[in-house]
């Protein structure tokens, strides 16, 4: 590793990351993990002496091997790099790392391109859930330039549709850990859901705010910030999470009605910064409690009826659109649409690698 480790530099979604081959990396999490720190740069506010970008959401690591699990192509293990922490977690998926996945499992030869398009069945190994990703091969490789437009990213590039199936309760053991749609901490009304990614979702009005405060304007909020953190601590060991004090979980939604013919406003904490947008997987959550009798979504979320929905969840820099499968009245799969970009790849250097 002294000669540098295998890396292509990736935006995914609305994140941008480091993907690796498992095979290129230590073994052992603690050596991995003091690897992947002093590459990002971690700790230091800027990550100045590392590729980190100085935010969460472009200190991500995504690792991709060759699947162990049948009928599944590649296996994926998302890793948070904490930007100020000496702290590696994985805790928690990560939807928009995950839309480079597939492009790069085709690239390392992992995946054999079809012609037009190549479907990737991805192993979260965080979670143990499944994902499929559809890229885009026209000649039998990957294609990055396309007309799909996500907010939070300039431009346009090529579509790759996302689905996810039994993802409910997979970080929590249910899609509401408590029993119930809606409960209450503190005198707040939440609803405590996880199908993808554990969340807490809370009304804006409940809070005095109207739920399109900026996220540099709620983050300046310390007493907001406070009582949101004070109530996430509760709901985790609620939640079946433990003691969440260290951990990046469970995610904190505000919402509120939404605009210009949407389906709800959000501000997610992820946990103590406010997103400039929302993660994938939380949106997945949030969609699902939209959809659902008797989650403080309820009555706040405006929704389409019928065996599909779609549903513009939004957020502080645009939309994006979930699209619900319901049967017998429960979300029993999703669809995202989400895009991807190669940025770099070659070597990257550990100023601690033997």
């Amino acid at each position: 590793m002294s000669d540098g480790i295998p890396c292509m530099w990736m935006r995914g979604g609305t994140s941008k990351g480091a993907y690796f081959l498992a095979s290129d990396l230590p073994t052992a999490p603690a050596a991995r993990d003091d690897v992947l720190l002093s590459i990002m740069g971690s700790p230091d506010p800027r990550q100045i002496d590392g590729i980190g970008g100085g935010d969460p959401l472009s200190s991500k690591v995504a690792i991709v091997a060759p699947s162990k699990h049948p009928g599944i192509d590649v296996d994926y293990l998302f890793l948070q790099v904490f930007v100020d922490e000496t702290r590696v977690s994985d805790a928690q998926n990560c939807g928009n790392i995950l839309a480079g996945v597939g492009p790069f499992a085709i690239e390392r030869g992992l995946v054999e391109a079809r012609l037009d398009e190549t479907p990737v069945r991805i192993f979260m190994q965080n979670t143990g859930q499944i994902a499929t990703a559809h890229v885009s091969t026209p000649n039998g490789h990957v294609t990055y330039p396309g007309d799909a437009r996500i907010d939070g990213v300039p431009g346009t590039s090529a579509a790759i549709p996302i689905t996810f199936q039994d993802t409910a309760g997979s970080s929590c053991g249910a899609l509401f850990p408590s029993g119930q749609p809606k409960d209450t901490i503190d005198g707040f009304a939440i609803t405590m859901i996880d199908n993808g990614m554990p969340c807490v979702l809370m009304r804006a009005t409940d809070l005095g705010l109207l739920g399109t405060e900026t996220p540099n304007d709620l983050e300046a909020n310390a007493p907001l910030r406070a009582r949101i953190e004070a109530i996430r601590l509760i709901a985790g060991a609620r939640m079946n999470l433990d003691d969440v004090a260290g951990k990046t979980v469970p995610k904190m939604t505000i919402i509120s009605p939404p605009t210009n013919g949407g389906a709800i406003n959000t501000r997610t904490f992820i946990p103590h910064s406010c997103h400039k947008a929302i993660g994938v997987l939380s949106a997945v959550s949030v969609a699902t409690a939209c959809l659902t009798k008797g989650t403080v979504a309820d009555g706040v979320a405006v929704c389409e009826t019928g065996e599909t929905s779609n549903l513009s969840i939004q957020h502080p820099s645009g939309e994006m659109t979930i699209i619900g499968h319901i049967k017998d009245g429960e979300v029993v799969g999703t669809d995202v649409l989400r895009t991807a970009r190669k940025l770099m790849d070659g070597l990257v250097f550990a100023s601690n690698a033997p």
